[in-house]
């Protein structure tokens, strides 16, 4: 029989949750609201009658908040997700999606589940005799130390939208039009223009690299660190200068929930003339109280990607 390494690492994956007493909980993939950021593409669904339309979610972290305020602990999710997005050597519209969170955590707790959790599948893969990188040494970095390091400032300097415009206009003129001026944009766009262009690219010189703390107009569904508001409670993982992970330290501010979504709702009506529906499932969890919790969300194809070098992203199911 073929070796199929896309099949062991799902193996491999549940091998681990198992062992570390999680509790795996599917989700329907056919939701009413399927996420609030401004600039996250789902897949409508529209029945064969045209009377309801629902989507298919980008992610099932809805419905495990909702278990979370259920009072279920350590949870996880391994299933096909849905964004409609340009398909890339890194990424396909729908994706084995890995989630998982635990209740009553830091979200650094994650962060170690994670790096344990990328050695047991590479170790598992090379106990098949499938082609592996040698053990993975994890670099840390926060979003603001990467700044400094390759652009030489510090990006929370310019946390105001006309701040960071005028600071690309002078500085980075490769990256922008003529018209970049006539128009301002919401802050993430600016920061996204030097973080994919100018940031990004250096990231292929490590193996394993943990960018932390993200500016807060980026906290998205996270908190904002306590010591300093400037920076969100988010991490994400790239594995040989691929994005494999996101993580939050989850928000349970009902209100502050809300005012973020409307933000997002805010954003999307002026970028793309529609807005998502409201999040109910989510504001209900909420409002029922759900503890202290992080989660992650993980890309599969992009977790063997990065661990195989004779691996492209295509998962054997196409």
């Amino acid at each position: 029989m073929r070796r199929m390494p896309h099949f062991q690492t799902i193996r491999f994956i549940r091998e681990f949750f198992n062992q570390q007493s999680f509790l795996e909980t599917p989700t329907p993939p056919l939701v009413e609201s399927p996420g609030i950021e401004a600039h996250l593409n789902p897949f409508k669904v529209a029945s064969i009658n045209q009377t309801q339309v629902k989507f298919l979610h980008t992610s099932p972290e809805f419905y495990m908040k909702e278990l979370l305020s259920q009072g279920f602990e350590k949870i996880y999710s391994l299933g096909y997700a849905f964004r409609d997005e340009p398909s890339s050597e890194t990424h396909r519209q729908q994706f084995l999606m890995l989630e998982w969170y635990r209740a009553n955590t830091h979200y650094q707790q994650i962060k170690q589940d994670t790096l344990e959790l990328i050695e047991f599948v590479r170790a598992g893969l090379e106990s098949e005799e499938i082609k592996v990188f040698d053990e993975l040494k994890p670099v840390h970095r926060t979003v603001d130390e990467l700044f400094k390091e390759v652009l030489n400032f510090s990006i929370l300097d310019f946390l105001e939208p006309l701040e960071i415009r005028s600071l690309i206009a002078t500085d980075y003129p490769e990256l922008i039009g003529e018209d970049f001026l006539e128009t301002l944009w919401p802050w993430e766009d600016y920061f996204f223009l030097l973080f994919l262009n100018k940031i990004e690219p250096s990231f292929i010189k490590y193996p394993l690299l943990i960018v932390d703390e993200f500016p807060a107009p980026l906290a998205a569904l996270s908190t904002l660190k306590e010591n300093d508001p400037r920076v969100c409670e988010r991490f994400e993982i790239y594995l040989s200068g691929i994005e494999l992970c996101n993580c939050f330290n989850e928000l349970t501010d009902l209100s502050e929930q809300k005012r973020r979504y409307e933000s997002e709702r805010s954003k999307r009506l002026a970028l793309y003339q529609e807005e998502m529906p409201v999040p109910e499932i989510l504001f209900d969890a909420l409002e029922r109280g759900m503890p202290p919790s992080a989660g992650i969300a993980l890309g599969v194809e992009r977790l063997l990607m990065g661990l195989t070098p004779d691996q492209s992203i295509n998962p054997f199911f196409d």
